[in-house]
């Protein structure tokens, strides 16, 4: 019987990879700070930094490519585009964004009415989280305590913790929540996905308290390909209408196309039925991302991105997508290295905490195995911890996150199995010799997403 799913697809062009001495890393890591962030790509072999725009397109998406209408204005491209996400999502509102962060500006503050003002998600992304306290306001994560057991099988670990849930909107009182944001699936989380039900419960609470419901969905058919396999009465559902199901349940999608859109740039803001809120962001979008028919992008990744949306629904893709991180997961745990367990839909998340315990959070133990994997083999990953996390807006102390996790982000259509298989023997190999692996301090770090930009120097 066949473990994992056989890829749908055959390679119809390659890009070359080198591979630099181990001498010439360690010298490139330092030269960059010894952030991976900073590295140059030709000095990387395997780059697990971001599933974001870092993915392969089919050759339908290269040949819709050459039909793109560059109007400025009305371009036809944008009208495919806005078909192709009205039948998927049933919304009526459609803007085009650059990116998923060009998206979350032109929406987060719009919904911020007064100080102090709160959003509440499972869990907050970085971008998300910034622009929130961009807008004035304050982000509170509550994701269920089983998220941070990371050795223990859940099927959905990225749910909403229901408790907590009532309990801060009580403490905060209803009128003080600009909305609530359901990240799916749940990415520092581990990619790990929400049930329907826990959705369902979360948009009652929030319909009951008057509370608008945002899905950021930049991995949504990822997480509706897990409903349908782990929840019960979704089995004989297909994905695309476990997400449209999922859509019903919001008032706002705002999404990274760059993940499941399949393309390289990309965002979409999507609103339900709320003109006067539509209106207000077809005005915002104009100064922050472009004119509203294009909100940043080329008529040709409109034309891509329509091609790549109904791509990402395909189930024979998702089974593999969702077998090829299991399989490195599954890999890195006969050899031993701690990993958020069942591995989620987009990457292994590596559970740096358990094997660094000598690294003081505010020595950046995950930042500082990022740095020993890249150093081994030749491969960038990307800290989602403490790092990540920040400082406190109001205090400006560090912020401490309940999980040190190294993210091994799997760009999608675009790695072999081969290619996982040496990444999982580099860092056993990394987990072998951890003792001698030492923390990092700042020598530069930027007031706002510092971990894209700040430099480091080892604690000696």
């Amino acid at each position: 019987m066949q473990k994992y799913a056989l890829p749908p697809y055959k390679i119809k062009m390659v890009e070359p990879i080198g591979l630099i001495s181990k001498e010439e890393r360690i010298e490139r890591l330092e030269e960059a700070g010894y952030n991976p962030f900073k590295l140059k790509s030709e000095d990387v072999f395997i780059d697990l930094l971001t599933d974001s725009g870092t993915g392969s397109m089919s050759h339908f998406q290269w040949a819709a490519l050459m039909q793109g209408d560059e109007s400025y204005a009305g371009s036809r491209s944008f009208y495919r585009l806005e078909k192709v996400v009205k039948n998927i999502t049933g919304y009526k509102y459609i803007l085009p964004a650059h990116q998923g962060r060009g998206a979350e500006q032109v929406v987060i503050p719009e919904l911020v009415k007064h100080d102090n003002m709160y959003y509440i998600s499972n869990i907050h992304f970085d971008t998300t989280r910034a622009h929130v306290e961009l807008a004035g306001a304050r982000a509170i994560d509550c994701v269920v305590k089983e998220c941070f057991e990371t050795e223990i099988y859940h099927d959905f670990k990225g749910n909403f913790d229901l408790e907590k849930l009532n309990e801060i909107i009580k403490d905060k009182k209803p009128e003080n929540i600009a909305g609530i944001i359901m990240t799916i699936t749940n990415n520092s989380a581990g990619g790990q996905p929400v049930s329907m039900e826990n959705m369902k419960d979360v948009v009652k609470i929030a319909r009951d308290n008057s509370i608008t419901v945002l899905i950021d969905g930049a991995r949504y058919a990822e997480n509706s390909y897990f409903i349908q396999q782990r929840e019960k009465g979704y089995e004989n559902k297909t994905v695309r209408e476990i997400a449209k199901e999922t859509f019903d349940l919001a008032d706002i999608f705002l999404m990274s196309a760059k993940k499941d859109g399949l393309v390289n740039i990309g965002g979409i803001i999507a609103i339900k039925d709320d003109f006067k809120l539509f209106k207000r962001c077809q005005t915002t979008i104009v100064p922050k991302e472009g004119f509203p028919t294009y909100g940043g992008l080329a008529g040709r990744d409109m034309d891509a991105l329509a091609v790549g949306l109904e791509e990402a629904l395909d189930e024979s893709y998702l089974a593999y997508r969702i077998d090829e991180v299991r399989y490195l997961g599954d890999l890195l745990r006969k050899g031993g290295v701690p990993i958020q367990y069942p591995t989620g839909g987009h990457a292994v998340f590596v559970d740096c905490g358990q094997i660094v315990p000598h690294i003081p959070f505010d020595q950046f133990p995950a930042q500082a195995l990022c740095n020993a994997l890249y150093i081994e083999g030749g491969v960038r990953p990307v800290e989602i911890g403490s790092l990540l996390l920040g400082r406190d807006p109001d205090t400006k102390e560090n912020l401490k996150a309940d999980k040190e996790f190294m993210r091994l982000t799997i760009p999608r259509r675009t790695y072999t199995m081969e290619h996982l298989r040496y990444v999982a023997e580099c860092l056993i190999n990394v987990y072998k010799n951890r003792d001698s692996i030492k923390g990092l301090k700042f020598t530069y770090e930027s007031p706002i997403l510092r971990h894209f930009t700040a430099e480091f120097e080892p604690v000696k």
